[in-house]
């Protein structure tokens, strides 16, 4: 395609492409549209692989569509929805003509299976709205569009969402206390329900989904508390807690309540001084709430590590906090980028940090949907307008223009090798001079940050742990460069980890693949001693992501019980998202060391 046709597609593109985000007067930061903001760097390629090397190679037709038209089974999950709400924001970010002929497909076939009262499903009648997972199926076809209504009013997405959340509506109210299983919650079962509702009824303002929420599914009544384990009626599912706090701030958004944050606030606690945050930016096991810190098998389910981010996204927004901001970097970067191969096609329902991890054998179902919907709505975590200015909360090669003020718009480039370094220059172009904040994440790994403005002719500096503000007047040609050191930092394990640490550097967690050492022994990884002293950075690995750092550490082997003498043990240290991870938290000497450190993400207190 020549390049004068390439920029005719994405013109037409942008024509039916609306900017879709809600503003809320209740939040501090208002996201950038995705359709803004243009990324590259790892969370960039993340992007581009997974639009290009999964989404558009997936069999649509038979694995998507095919279960809708048939109508023929008594259970089972697709996650279509899901799937379109994915292809509706790549389509808005990418503006490809590939992605958008794609979701007009999948959006199109879809509306076509709709039958007179409404249902849109793969099961036989007898089944229908009560049996697992046929809620949480048409919650999310729902969601999903309602999404391409909010970014390309496409109308016939929207009256389709509106029959289907009405028919869920019209079952709900005819048998009200029903449940959809004896052995499991309803809310579990309804995961997405109310998140949905409240998304059609941001489009619509019809009542009626929003009355839904409220007095049939009771969402401000909501408390649950956090429970451990898999066992009972599984209230201490991760993915439904989060997705219903979630729910909550989206409701508090709309008509805000002190009581719509509680859960939210409660849940937070648990994760930073409860031991519920896991070291690669995880949470639960077999798709529970623990806090045991083991990380083996079941660890990690890739639908909590989405909602996890999203709803870090939302409290960011709401409380305005840089810890959010830090989270959400340590989860992108190490949790949800393990959950996918190195070249996009292949996607994982857990993440484990120790032994082997497996990947998931089909595209359907719910992590591969939800890990792709996640990846889709990064784009809109980078940049926010706040206080009439600009706050930047991840660190990665990216651009964007945005109407900043009153017949003030603003240019942003961000140029970096981030996550490798944390020296980031930022470009500002603003339509005129003007005078607002630029508000930049420092995170709590930095101990101190040098920012510079222009090649020096101001320079600060400021600890980690905070948003840092520059108010001035800016000019076109402005530019900030922010240095932020990095160095490797021995983190302290917890609860089951406890003796051990974890190597981190930046934001990234550094794991042993036992394929990637010579003449090594898997079975002593457990038993083998770190030197503290040893780490360094070693050449870089491009089997992981371009320019991927690699770590050289030292071991004393297990037959050594005293450590003495200099370690003989040379093995390399590969990033969190190296697919044979299998050990992440190593023994080291003496546990006392001052050397090792708090994991600067668990030490953050009110």
């Amino acid at each position: 395609m020549s390049n004068s046709r390439k920029v005719l597609v994405a013109l037409l593109i942008l024509c039916t492409y609306q900017e879709a985000n809600p503003v809320f007067a209740s939040e501090k930061l208002i996201p950038l549209d995705i359709g803004r903001v243009k990324v590259g760097g790892e969370i960039g390629r993340r992007i581009d692989i997974t639009i290009n090397n999964n989404a558009l190679v997936l069999d649509a037709d038979k694995d998507f569509l095919l279960p809708f038209q048939q109508k023929s089974r008594e259970g089972g999950y697709i996650g279509l929805g899901k799937f379109i709400d994915c292809l509706v924001r790549f389509s808005a970010y990418s503006h490809d003509k590939k992605v958008l002929d794609l979701k007009k497909h999948v959006v199109a076939e879809t509306i076509k299976t709709q039958e007179q009262d409404g249902y849109i499903g793969i099961f036989v009648p007898e089944r229908r709205m009560w049996h697992l997972w046929d809620i949480h199926e048409m919650g999310y076809l729902v969601l999903g569009l309602t999404t391409d209504y909010r970014y390309f009013k496409e109308r016939p997405s929207l009256e389709a969402a509106k029959k289907l959340a009405d028919y869920i509506i019209m079952r709900w109210s005819d048998d009200p206390e029903r449940p959809t299983e004896d052995w499991i919650s309803t809310y579990v079962a309804t995961t997405g329900l109310e998140e949905s509702m409240l998304a059609l009824y941001e489009q619509t303002q019809d009542k009626r989904y929003l009355d839904f929420c409220i007095d049939y599914r009771k969402l401000p009544d909501w408390d649950t508390p956090i429970i451990e384990g898999r066992w009972g009626n599984l209230e201490g599912h991760a993915y439904y807690h989060l997705c219903h706090c979630l729910a909550q701030l989206r409701l508090h958004g709309i008509q805000p309540e002190s009581c719509l944050l509680s859960q939210s606030q409660m849940t937070f606690d648990f994760m930073v001084r409860q031991d519920g945050l896991l070291a690669p930016g995880l949470v639960g096991y077999q798709e529970c709430w623990h806090t045991n810190q083991q990380g083996f098998f079941k660890l990690g389910e890739t639908c909590a590590t989405a909602y996890l981010i999203r709803w870090l996204d939302a409290m960011l927004r709401i409380q305005g906090e840089s810890i959010y901001g830090d989270i959400m970097e340590r989860s992108i970067y190490n949790g949800l980028f393990a959950a996918q191969s190195p070249d996009g096609r292949r996607l994982r329902y857990y993440s484990p940090f120790e032994g082997p991890r497996i990947y998931f054998d089909g595209d359907t179902y719910c992590c591969p949907c939800n890990f792709r919907r996640i990846i889709a709505e990064l784009p809109g975590m980078i940049y926010y307008r706040q206080n009439g200015g600009l706050t930047i909360n991840l660190y990665t090669t990216s651009s964007t223009e945005m109407n900043l003020q009153e017949r003030l718009s603003l240019e942003v480039r961000q140029v970096t090798d981030y996550p490798n370094s944390g020296n980031v220059v930022i470009d500002l172009k603003p339509s005129r001079p003007a005078r607002f904040p630029l508000h930049l994440r420092i995170p709590r790994w930095c101990d101190e940050a040098k920012i510079t403005i222009n090649d020096e002719a101001i320079e600060m500096t400021t600890p980690g742990g905070d948003f840092f503000t520059i108010t001035r007047e800016w000019k076109d040609g402005d530019q900030v460069t922010l240095h932020m050191p990095m160095t490797f930092r021995l983190v302290k394990g917890r609860q089951s980890q406890v003796g051990r640490v974890a190597v981190m550097r930046g934001p990234m967690l550094f794991c042993l693949n036992p394929k990637r050492q010579e003449n090594f022994d898997p079975e002593i990884m457990r038993l083998m001693w770190l030197d503290p002293a040893s780490l360094k950075l070693s050449g870089p690995d491009d089997s992981i992501r371009p320019g991927g750092m690699t770590c050289q550490a030292m071991f004393w082997p297990p037959t050594n019980y005293n450590a003495a003498g200099k370690a003989t043990l040379k093995l390399t240290l590969t990033e969190y998202p190296d697919p044979d991870c299998q050990a992440t938290y190593f023994l080291v000497p003496n546990p006392k060391d001052d050397a090792l450190i708090d994991d600067e993400l668990v030490e953050f207190g009110m």
